[in-house]
């Protein structure tokens, strides 16, 4: 695509305060200081050239959602249903419609592009809202994140359930400790170090970190990634918001000082 015509859709795109997609063939034209006829015969006769030159620019021409936006899409369709191995730049590119070269000027790379899918679609960001509000009780913050926890792990696509199978399956696999090392410390060490204040403040059992973290966390995380296998036998599953309270009910039970009574 020649380098002029990129050049003139990016300023008419400017001038108009509209994305390239959305400024008229004429108007290109006009600034490229070319006929409408003559600027159609450059392009091919279709503007989706042009369109795709601008992006390898990094600039979203409109008309689709940003790059970056499809590119995590299509990297968390993969995970979901290939796992982290199936994750190359190329078919995440092939996937979003977009070029390689895109998604360095996106993310940088492989494993920012991992990261950022990780962040997206896991609770990181909701469990840190939680945990950062001073005034819920106990029993009231156990259950939020475990809510959140839910969620994450019950949602299409699943990425929380692959990212962690391939963390515990591959963990020498470098895309499996960029995400281990990188990613799940950031939400795990957040809620170890609330469970560390909540026993120093003596609402609950002072145990190791880890152990307390492991106590609350593994039993719904097992709960959930083997959901879907227990659908296959016919075994009675309870709801959801169930299965939460029941977690919240036996994890403050065996921790909390003075457990709340059970909430129906």
């Amino acid at each position: 695509m020649p380098e002029d015509l990129v050049q003139a859709a990016l300023r008419a795109s400017l001038a108009r305060g509209v994305p390239v997609a959305d400024v008229p063939v004429i108007a290109i034209a006009g600034e490229a200081g070319i006929s409408r006829s003559t600027l159609m015969r450059r392009l091919g006769g279709t503007r989706h050239a042009l369109d795709e030159a601008v992006r390898e620019t990094g600039v979203d021409p409109g008309g689709k959602k940003p790059v970056r936006e499809r590119a995590m899409e299509a990297a968390g369709a993969l995970i979901s249903k290939h796992g982290l191995a199936a994750v190359t730049l190329e078919r995440v590119a092939d996937s979003a419609q977009c070029s390689v070269h895109s998604l360095y000027a996106a993310f940088g790379g492989r494993d920012e592009l991992l990261h950022a899918v990780y962040e997206r679609y896991s609770p990181v960001l909701d469990v840190e809202a939680v945990l950062a509000d001073p005034h819920q009780d106990l029993s009231h913050t156990v259950r939020q994140i475990y809510r959140l926890m839910t969620s994450a792990l019950t949602r299409e696509p699943r990425i929380l359930p692959a990212m962690l199978a391939d963390a515990l399956s591959r963990p020498h696999d470098p895309a499996a400790r960029s995400i281990y090392q990188h990613a799940l410390p950031r939400m795990l060490n957040g809620v170890e170090q609330w469970l560390s204040d909540e026993a120093t403040a003596g609402r609950i059992r002072k145990l190791p970190p880890l152990l307390l973290l492991q106590q609350m966390t593994g039993p719904l995380i097992t709960h959930f990634l083997m959901r879907p296998a227990a659908h296959l036998t016919g075994t009675y599953l309870p709801t959801t918001e169930e299965a939460v309270e029941f977690f919240t009910q036996t994890f403050l039970r065996a921790v909390a000082h003075t457990p709340p009574p059970h909430q129906t």
